[in-house]
């Protein structure tokens, strides 16, 4: 039996360590095929489709070294009875601790006013009416683990938590601290929005030029989740407009930037280069994790990571 290592951030040698006498480790060569193939080790820049489990027809188990598995065509691996195993829960501090770093650097506006004394300037108002944190509506779209860290963090601020999410009771979020509202409250009540929904067919381009225009004048807008969640070219034009005060990105429609597709300027926007997961523990644990589903997926039982599909 083989393992096909898709994506080359994994360590052979580690994941040889963890399915040691399970399976062979290899590199994967597109394409990916062979009738021995049993897994997959993945990432969110190797999409694993309808072709590759056509081509892989003894494949039990595909994990992936992220929280987000839309990258993979779930409906294609439960026709086959395939395990699909992401980390659902390895960055949870970091990413919170990166989107509140992000938010609190729109709202005092840190990095534009460092921009401006770098540029020669010293004038306190560059960077637009700042904010006082306390009593600040944060609309947090998406009460999953890291929605709810995000909030966590934000209420011991002062900040007053809007939650937005379809999934989560009412009475759940107003347990957590937060007030439970529909997006359509949110986006008329609140100033400041941090995006941390799954990407799904109902969510890619949850926040366009409609809903960008019902917040109020001057919101700021953090995305440390998927690009897809919003109309890129509709949040330029906001903040070259002032309809957005501000905007912070820990992700791109594009990764890395190219030269065809640069990575955008503006004084009021923040990118960070998908980072907001990273910290040397997280890193570890994201592709072990995967290794060690593998293996549990390989020795006959149900994958501690694995999604119900």
């Amino acid at each position: 039996m083989r393992v096909l290592v898709v994506d080359p951030a994994y360590s052979l040698d580690d994941v040889r360590g963890i399915v040691d006498g399970v399976a062979q480790v290899e590199v994967a060569t597109a394409p990916w095929e062979g009738s021995d193939v049993v897994g997959l080790l993945t990432g969110p820049d190797f999409p694993v489709g309808e072709q590759e489990f056509a081509r892989l027809s003894a494949l039990k188990v595909v994990a992936t070294c992220s929280v987000g598995y839309d990258h993979v065509d779930l409906d294609a691996a439960a026709a086959r009875d395939v395990w699909v195993c992401n980390v659902p829960d390895y960055c949870v501090e970091e990413m919170a601790d990166s989107s509140l770093a992000l938010l609190l650097a729109l709202l005092r506006g840190v990095v534009a006013l460092d921009r401006s004394v770098r540029a020669g300037g010293w004038d306190h108002t560059v960077a637009g009416p700042l904010p006082t944190l306390r009593g600040t509506k944060l609309a947090v779209i998406g009460f999953g683990r890291i929605g709810r860290a995000l909030a966590t963090r934000a209420l011991a601020l002062g900040l007053e938590v809007w939650a937005v999410d379809p999934h989560v009771p009412d009475e759940e979020i107003s347990a957590f601290g937060a007030q439970p509202a529909t997006l359509d409250e949110a986006l008329e009540s609140c100033q400041a929005f941090s995006l941390h929904s799954v990407l799904t067919p109902e969510t890619r381009g949850l926040i366009g030029v409609a809903e960008l225009a019902r917040m109020p004048r001057g919101s700021f807008l953090v995305d440390t989740s998927r690009a897809a969640l919003v109309d890129f070219d509709a949040v330029l034009t906001a903040l070259d407009s002032g309809q957005l005060g501000g905007a912070a990105f820990d992700v791109l429609p594009e990764e890395p930037p190219s030269a065809d597709a640069p990575a955008p300027e503006r004084p009021t926007l923040i990118v960070n280069p998908h980072a907001a997961w990273y910290s040397p523990a997280t890193e570890h644990e994201a592709y072990r994790r995967p290794a060690v589903a593998v293996r549990e997926a390989l020795e006959g039982r149900r994958p501690v990571d694995a999604l119900a599909l």
